[in-house]
């Protein structure tokens, strides 16, 4: 038996090892069965499952090395659960910095209708990145912008988080009602009915995996309610039944969106997601802000998931997610970044302490305890995700892990380890677990130059521009 040091050794491990994830300063399980995981956890390298978690006392049964994580505070790999890659390219962008989303959207249009295949590779490539360093082990992306030459969005979506080593829920996202037929946006930037059909079911068949040990999955997600048509909408979720994959849309993210659907539709937003056939357990949301009680209680009845994005929401002033009544009503609630020009950061650990904070403005500190608004970032994400296999840590799981240490003066005089990283302000992981595999290490991203992918993402950014 060896005892691996955290360091950088520890990356290369041999086949078929069994890893003690040894005494951890700190643990958070987010499983209710297996909460004592005081002395930590083992996992198989080589399947990349968990298969003994270790309590107070004990010892495991088998292990052949060991990592002493004395100095970390472990977490099941945070999820999220919405985002959009490649507005990475246009954070802080004056003209919308003060900007609702009806201006913002407006404004940014015809940005994002520049899109090459260069920038968005680069994009991802940031959002990713930054995404792995804050403990995020999941990423799910809605790229719904495909203006003309970006038809294989998704493909390099795919080959990034490949290459990072990321667990991904991408969605092929959709926008088919321009501004000529009554929609927000540019016509640059939609794509008919049949092509758009024709492209999600190439995607699925092509990258979604199932089974345990899936890396990468595929859903669908016509864009909001004020992008596509109703046509799209009902079609589409006829496609995700016949393909068995799962839906994702924005909805009921401001009241301009619902004055849109009444004008529109002649119903509120719910109502219409029912009418075209969304209000299923297939389906997930973001933002699911504007809603009454009576819709609060069809949501959780249907099993409908939600990504809570409350860094954006705030950014916004969009208004604020009702997410324990969700919760409570049945819907599985998860933690989203939101695209980073709404949210301006792709931090996912920060954005629990943001989710803790806005909640606790309503429903005060007995109710969200900080063991619940990280339930929301593991196990609630997974599933909205309808991911079954990652978000808690117990025998059977992904191995997929986040450990902080706790060395910086944002933490001197902190007690509680776990509590610590959320109300103390956790920003930056120092070793992430991906399916049994180190990504991170020592606070870093082995392979990724960053001072290149930072400089190249300027250079991308001002070409977006035309600077």
């Amino acid at each position: 038996m060896t005892i691996e040091r955290p360091t950088q050794d520890a990356m290369t491990q041999p086949n078929g090892s069994l890893l003690w994830i040894k005494d951890p300063a700190g643990i958070h399980t987010s499983s209710d069965e297996h909460a004592d995981a005081s002395r930590g956890l083992v996992v198989d390298t080589r399947t990349g499952a968990i298969t003994e978690i270790v309590g107070a006392g004990a010892e495991p049964a088998r292990y052949d090395r060991v990592f002493d994580a004395a100095a970390h505070v472990v977490l099941p790999g945070l999820i999220n659960t919405h985002h959009h890659f490649y507005q990475t390219l246009t954070r802080a962008w004056a003209p919308v910095a003060d900007a609702e989303l009806f201006p913002w959207l407006q404004g940014l249009y015809p940005v994002w209708a520049r899109l090459t295949p260069e920038a968005l590779e680069s994009a991802v490539t940031v959002a990713v990145a930054e995404l792995l360093l804050s403990g995020c082990t999941t990423v799910a992306d809605h790229h719904y912008v495909f203006p003309a030459g970006m038809e294989e969005s998704v493909d390099i979506e795919v080959d990034v988080v490949q290459r990072l080593g990321a667990r991904a829920m991408l969605t092929r996202g959709s926008m088919s009602l321009g501004r000529d037929d009554g929609g927000l946006p540019p016509q640059s930037t939609v794509q008919d009915h049949d092509t758009i059909l024709a492209d999600s079911q190439r995607v699925v068949e092509k990258y979604h995996q199932r089974g345990e040990d899936a890396r990468i999955r595929v859903a669908l997600a016509p864009c909001s309610p004020f992008s596509v048509t109703r046509e799209l909408m009902r079609d589409t979720a006829a496609l995700a039944a016949d393909l068995d994959v799962r839906l994702h849309t924005h909805l009921a993210e401001t009241i301009d969106e619902e004055d849109f659907c009444r004008e529109r539709f002649g119903l509120r937003t719910v109502d219409y997601l029912e009418s075209v056939g969304w209000l299923s357990s297939r389906t997930w949301l973001g933002h699911a802000i504007h809603l009454d009680d009576s819709e609060i209680a069809r949501l959780g009845a249907a099993g409908v998931g939600v990504a809570h994005c409350a860094t954006s929401n705030m950014r916004l002033g969009s208004g604020t997610c009702r997410a324990l009544e969700l919760e409570e009503a049945g819907s599985p609630v998860g933690l989203g970044v939101d695209g980073s020009a709404s949210n301006d950061g792709s931090n996912m650990i920060e954005e629990v302490r943001a989710a803790l904070n806005i909640q606790r403005l309503s429903a005060g500190p007995s109710r969200v305890p900080v063991s619940r608004a990280l339930n929301w970032a593991t196990r609630g994400s997974a599933g909205a995700l309808g991911w079954d296999t990652i978000g808690v840590l117990e025998p059977g799981a992904r191995a997929d892990l986040a450990m902080f240490t706790r060395d910086e003066l944002r933490f001197a005089g902190s007690h509680d380890p776990v509590a610590s990283l959320v109300l103390c302000g956790a920003h930056r992981a120092d070793r992430v677990m991906v399916d049994g595999r180190w990504v991170v290490a020592d606070g870093a991203l082995p392979g990724l130059d960053l001072e290149r992918v930072i400089a190249r993402q300027g250079e991308q950014a001002r070409l977006l521009m035309g600077d």
